[in-house]
C-alpha cells in the first residue's frame, strides 16, 4: 500500500515526541508498529489516532502525512498476516514434483507460524466487526485467494482427488478454519513454542483433509 504523499512532491518533516529514541524505522513503519501494539492490547475501538501517533513518537498532525488514519493502518496490518502466506502458497502450488500432501502440510505449518510468530497477536484483529467494511476489501480478496490455494492443494492429494465438490469445499472450510482458529489458542497460551504449535496444527489439518 502506498504512502500518503505530500503535495507538489514537497518533503514533509516529521516532528517527534521529545526524548523518543530513534528506532531506525520509517515514520510509516513506526506507526504500523505502534498500531499493532495498541490495537492488540487496548483494542481497535479504544485506540485513538493520537495514541498511535504518540506511541510512534510523532505528533498527531504529522501522522496524517504518512497515513490517512486508523483504518489504513488496520488494513495494512491485516494484509501483512495473509500476503506472505499467499506468496508461499503460490510457490508451493508450482512445485508439482513434490507430493501435494507434503506441500499442504508445509503451507499449514508456515501459515500458523506467521499468525503466531510476531510480537503481537495480529490474527486477533480478524475478529473485529469493523473489518466487514468495504475499506478492507483488499484483505478479504487476498484471504480468499489464500483459501483457494488450500483448496487446490487438498484437491491434489490422493484423498482429496476422490472427493465430490461439496465435500472438498467442506474440507477446505474446516482446514482453513482450523488454521485461522489458532489465534484463539495462541492468545490463551502465548508462551507456547510457535514451531511445535505450527507443526502440530499442520498434522491436525492433514487429518481433517483426510490425508
Amino acid at each position: 500500500m502506498g504512502s500518503v504523499a505530500g503535495t507538489g512532491g514537497r518533503r514533509v518533516g516529521r516532528p517527534r515526541a521529545e526524548r523518543r529514541p530513534e528506532s531506525g524505522l520509517s515514520p510509516r513503519d513506526e506507526l504500523l508498529a505502534a498500531a499493532a501494539e495498541l490495537f492488540t492490547t487496548r483494542g481497535y475501538a479504544a485506540t485513538t489516532t493520537r495514541a498511535v501517533a504518540e506511541r510512534a513518537g510523532l505528533r498527531q498532525a504529522s501522522m496524517y502525512h504518512h497515513v490517512s488514519g486508523k483504518e489504513e493502518l488496520l488494513a495494512e496490518l491485516l494484509e501483512s498476516t495473509v500476503t506472505p502466506s499467499l506468496t508461499y502458497a503460490r510457490e508451493l502450488l508450482a512445485q508439482g514434483a513434490v507430493r501435494a500432501e507434503r506441500r499442504l502440510w508445509e503451507l499449514c505449518r508456515a501459515d500458523v507460524a506467521l499468525l503466531c510468530g510476531g510480537p503481537h497477536n495480529l490474527g486477533g484483529l480478524y475478529l473485529l466487526p469493523e473489518i466487514r467494511a468495504e475499506r478492507f476489501a483488499g484483505f478479504h480478496a487476498v484471504r480468499a485467494e489464500l483459501k483457494d490455494a488450500y483448496r487446490q492443494l487438498i484437491a491434489a492429494t490422493a484423498a482429496g482427488g476422490a472427493l465430490a465438490k461439496s465435500e472438498l469445499d467442506l474440507r477446505t472450510d474446516l482446514v482453513f478454519g482450523l488454521i485461522e482458529g489458532v489465534i484463539l489458542v495462541h492468545r490463551s497460551d502465548p508462551d507456547r513454542s510457535v514451531s511445535a504449535f505450527a507443526e502440530a496444527t499442520a498434522d491436525a489439518a492433514l487429518r481433517i483433509a483426510g490425508v
